[in-house]
């Protein structure tokens, strides 16, 4: 905001129009926006003058009320009242003639066209001092205040005032917030600056705060501070009101309260925290619960990879301690449900083996995801893939409850193939070994029967994943792969895009080499 002009109005400048000002019931003054301030101008100078004898049409507007006259009685208080804003006598009693006709002069070289409101506070006719505040687009509001009330509220002006006496105007040029500084100055004439908060929106306080600060008006920002305590804000508010009260830490204005609620007094990152939040999580018994809190936990870590990768690093030998009891569990289910007794058992002691496998299965996956987005899933591809005795009861089990454990093995190729994890030659070469074959028998259930399977990544990943091998080695996978495909077709991974490397690899680039070598040969 720029520095106040201490001296005298210019008498030749131009009268201030007559508009209509927002009062509300209580009498509280509110600055007209400027859409609305343009559109009242413009009305007013398209309307006809009235002929002899017709009396006015009332407004339709509800809303929006005339500024109050100020009446005879008024007058006779003599002390101002700090609880009321009256607009002032001048506004009421304005020139209705053209005033684009012969403009007279204004001062500062200020553009000749204005919109000019007048508006007082207290019993405007014992007011002692003027305030003009200059705003955007040629608006300009007059205020008739008192001097002992500014001055007690505010120190900037009780600073101004003390420089030069006597004082009788004061000039704001380049006003940013014409509205809010207006209403601010109302405040000064509360006695309850925090009871006229309510109901008002966050953006708004955040508004008069920042006035209020600029101002010295302690009590103003005091009270704006409370509300901002007791009133729930987030998002893009809670960004803008942080932003607000973090630089007033270092006056005495208690702003500890608000920043407690989207910071902790805790030193070292809430390890603890995360890790409670993954057990609730697993060990969670309603199906749908545990499926949406999986889902938005990993949408968030995965939002804000950057700032929780500190705190949640910490916390990876107890992913994996997790990690190692549902392999566990995984497994023993696994021999359960493979005994040959087991298919002789009534529905209801197998059903819940089946449940429980895919429980396992399924917070396995949710692990799996957790390690490979914070690229900590190395040894975690170790020791999957040294599961043989579990991918060998994989095939003795229904296809429909043993399909999460191919999503696993999706998972981790998906990830070499993406370059989250970085896992030694004979882990890769494993992995498909032990793994591959499982994967390929469930690909005609996993296309279909689950909805977040994403065909295309996993193809990359297992084609990325064979390439990385020796050439003998890829040629073993794909030919093998070969077989497979031209028996079920779409039921087996597509990994064409990769054959066509090897083959290029195979059979292409010796061919090429081979012509080079020649053509060197024969320069030398």
């Amino acid at each position: 905001m720029a520095e106040f002009k201490v001296g005298g109005i210019d008498p030749r400048a131009t009268k201030f129009r007559n508009v209509p000002i927002a009062v509300t019931p209580e009498g509280f003054w509110c600055c007209p926006s400027q859409t609305v301030l343009q559109k009242t101008v413009k009305n007013q100078n398209q309307q006809p003058k009235p002929k002899a004898g017709a009396s006015p049409p009332a407004s339709k507007a509800s809303s929006v009320q005339r500024a109050p006259t100020i009446s005879s009685e008024r007058r006779t208080h003599s002390t101002p009242t700090r609880s009321r804003a009256n607009i002032s006598e001048e506004q009421k009693c304005l020139s209705a003639d053209n005033a684009t006709s012969n403009p007279p002069k204004v001062v500062s070289e200020r553009p000749q066209k204005q919109h000019k409101i007048s508006v007082g506070f207290g019993q405007i006719e014992i007011s002692d001092l003027r305030v003009v505040l200059y705003g955007k687009d040629g608006v300009a509001v007059k205020m008739s205040v008192h001097k002992n009330i500014l001055a007690e509220n505010s120190t900037f002006f009780a600073d101004k005032l003390s420089r030069q006496s006597p004082v009788s105007s004061i000039e704001v040029p380049d006003c940013e917030d014409v509205e809010i500084y207006v209403e601010t100055v109302g405040l000064m004439y509360c006695d309850d600056v925090k009871q006229r908060l309510i109901k008002q929106t966050v953006p708004r306080v955040l508004r008069i705060l920042k006035v209020a600060e600029l101002l010295g008006f302690r009590a103003c920002v005091l009270s704006c501070l409370n509300y901002l305590e007791a009133v729930p804000w987030a998002g893009e508010e809670e960004e803008n009101v942080v932003s607000s009260v973090r630089h007033l830490q270092t006056e005495d204005y208690g702003v500890t309260p608000i920043l407690k609620r989207v910071c902790s007094d805790l030193t070292s990152p809430p390890n603890d925290t995360f890790v409670r939040i993954i057990e609730l999580v697993l060990k969670s018994s309603d199906d749908r619960g545990r499926r949406e809190m999986k889902s938005l936990v990993l949408k968030l870590l995965k939002e804000n990879s950057s700032c929780t990768s500190s705190s949640t690093d910490l916390c990876v030998d107890t992913l994996y301690r997790y990690c190692l009891n549902s392999l566990e569990s995984l497994l023993t289910l696994f021999k359960q449900a493979s005994d040959n007794d087991f298919p002789e058992q009534s529905l209801d002691l197998k059903e819940p083996v089946f449940r429980q496998i895919t429980l396992e299965a399924d917070n396995l996956l949710w692990l799996t995801e957790i390690l490979a987005d914070r690229n900590a899933a190395e040894e975690f591809a170790v020791m999957w893939s040294n599961q043989r005795e579990l991918a060998g009861l994989h095939s003795k089990l229904p296809t429909k409850s043993r399909h999460l454990v191919s999503c696993i093995t999706a998972r981790l190729f998906v990830a070499v193939g993406k370059g989250e994890m970085l896992p030694s030659k004979d882990t890769r070469q494993l992995l498909l070994d032990v793994w591959l074959q499982p994967l390929m028998d469930d690909y005609n259930w996993l296309q279909h029967g689950c909805r977040s399977f994403d065909r295309t990544l996993v193809e990359e990943g297992i084609g990325s994943t064979i390439l990385t091998l020796p050439l003998e080695d890829q040629q073993t996978i794909l030919l093998s792969w070969l077989g497979s495909f031209l028996n079920v077709g779409n039921s087996c991974p597509n990994l064409q895009k990769a054959f066509e490397v090897w083959w290029r690899r195979t059979f292409v680039r010796p061919y090429v080499e081979h012509q080079g070598n020649q053509s060197q040969s024969g320069r030398s």
